[in-house]
């Protein structure tokens, strides 16, 4: 799995001109799902990202995580993280799991933080999306699943 943070002090998701998941400060979430990625990685990632700590402590240092904070999450999935642009001009999706798979392991990622405590919004799986956000910094990073980061590096 893979996964696109940025650090917000909003965040929102519009589906057919409906606002469908809103947050104040916390993270957004750009999630992709792998071909190969299992419900270990889900709660994998879920983990790692509620206690990241990219939020600044009193003394202006990213030592805080999302627990710390009591920020919110607004997950959205997003298969072309998976885009392999290397060939060609047109990106390709083969690495990106099929719709059944990556909407039960979007769930599951969004079941596991909500077990943290954290509120989470969402947004539609396979809706065209707009997602509007207030980057915060910025702070952007990109965090991978063991198996999606030996899968970039070209490593079985």
């Amino acid at each position: 799995m893979r996964a696109v943070i940025q650090r917000v002090t909003q965040a929102k998701v519009v589906v057919d001109g409906a606002t469908v998941g809103s947050i104040g400060p916390g993270l957004l979430i750009l999630l992709g799902v792998g071909k190969t990625d299992t419900s270990d990685d889900a709660e994998f990632l879920a983990e790692k990202i509620v206690h990241l700590r990219v939020f600044p402590d009193g003394a202006g240092k990213m030592n805080l995580s999302l627990l710390d904070t009591g920020g919110a999450l607004l997950a959205v999935s997003q298969f072309t993280l998976y885009g392999d642009t290397r060939k060609g001009r047109r990106p390709g999706f083969d690495g990106a799991a099929p719709a059944e798979q990556a909407r039960a392991l979007y769930e599951r990622f969004a079941a596991a933080v909500r077990a943290t405590g954290v509120r989470v919004e969402m947004g539609v799986f396979q809706a065209h999306m707009e997602v509007s956000l207030v980057n915060d910094g910025p702070v952007t990073l990109l965090v991978e699943t063991p198996a999606a980061g030996a899968e970039a590096a070209g490593q079985p």
